[in-house]
């Protein structure tokens, strides 16, 4: 296995947030009839987080499981164990119609950190963060201006992103721009 690189070297910036490029992460894309039981087990067995509802993220001590459409999970792990993880779900769902990928090298992740996080997002993207719409433990897969990307928060004060490293400069100049100071919204 190769040591795994950062799209940005660890890019940050201090706004009315903080922006900052998160650790290289492993990232698992598994495709399968998410309502199957025993496919449920198998990732509970492998993150110990249970499968999310529709729109949802569950977090565990060394994993996070997130509903990316009715047919996409999307498993965070270490990076070095990824393949491992990958591997064991590969082999115990046998043949039950699936697709795993490592996909930990395509993609990179933001950190967007302060109690006016949602200025920052409401300002690129569609979907609605308002509290009552996009709380703890919610997801969205949806756009950041005209590029595909996911977003979730764990807690009150933070969310974090993810997006495809081929854009991560632009997505990141996206994030600065609507995190400067003086620009917020105040709507939340």
């Amino acid at each position: 296995m190769h040591d795994p690189v950062m799209a940005l070297n660890g890019a940050r910036f201090e706004g009315f947030v903080t922006i900052s490029e998160q650790p290289v992460r492993g990232m698992i894309s598994l495709r399968a009839d998410l309502t199957n039981s025993k496919i449920a087990k198998l990732v509970k067995k492998q993150t110990g987080c249970e499968m999310p509802e529709q729109g949802g993220a569950e977090f565990g001590e060394e994993a996070a499981v997130f509903w990316m459409s009715p047919d996409e999970a999307l498993i965070l792990c270490d990076y070095s164990d990824a393949p491992r993880r990958a591997l064991a779900l590969r082999e115990e769902l046998g043949d039950i119609h699936s697709l795993i990928t490592v996909v930990s090298d395509a993609r990179t992740s933001f950190r967007i950190e302060g109690a006016q996080w949602r200025d920052v997002l409401a300002k690129l993207t569609p979907a609605d963060i308002a509290p009552d719409h996009f709380a703890p433990g919610m997801l969205r897969r949806s756009r950041i201006a005209q590029t595909a990307a996911a977003f979730w928060t764990e807690e009150e004060e933070s969310a974090e992103l993810i997006c495809f490293r081929s854009v991560a400069q632009y997505v990141f100049e996206l994030l600065k721009t609507s995190a400067k100071p003086g620009s917020e919204l105040n709507v939340f």
